[in-house]
């Protein structure tokens, strides 16, 4: 992603919108985040930027419209644990659900890839 970047910084006519971990209201949607983790038999519970798509696609239509350029870390301010959005998960859609959480050693042991866990700044996209 970084690669991809750098080759387009090169171009002042492109805007990239950087989306995190995305949810929308579609559950049935297997790259959905809420999808994701509600799958897993463990998570770890480390709070993230996330994008909730609902939310923010609209602006980045607007955003097309004023023809904003550049970088944008497109994701709603703030961060969200693991943890909260499987608790609004089995408050809202399955109050049977459960999970367990491990730490981020047990997790490196059983993923392919290492995975990254942030808070990104959105406040240009909150400012714009």
């Amino acid at each position: 992603m970084v690669q991809v970047e750098e080759l387009l910084k090169e171009y002042d006519n492109v805007c990239t919108l950087r989306v995190r971990m995305p949810i929308s209201s579609d559950l049935n949607n297997p790259r959905n985040f809420i999808t994701k983790i509600a799958r897993y038999d463990k998570v770890v519970n480390i709070p993230n930027s996330m994008t909730i798509l609902d939310e923010l696609l609209p602006i980045s239509i607007e955003m097309a419209k004023r023809d904003c350029r550049g970088i944008w870390n497109f994701t709603n301010p703030g961060v969200v644990s693991h943890n909260e959005i499987l608790e609004m998960y089995k408050k809202y859609i399955n109050p049977d659900f459960k999970w367990t959480n491990f730490t981020l050693e047990e997790q490196s042991k059983v993923i392919v890839a290492p995975r990254s866990n942030n808070e990104m700044d959105a406040s240009k996209l909150k400012a714009e």
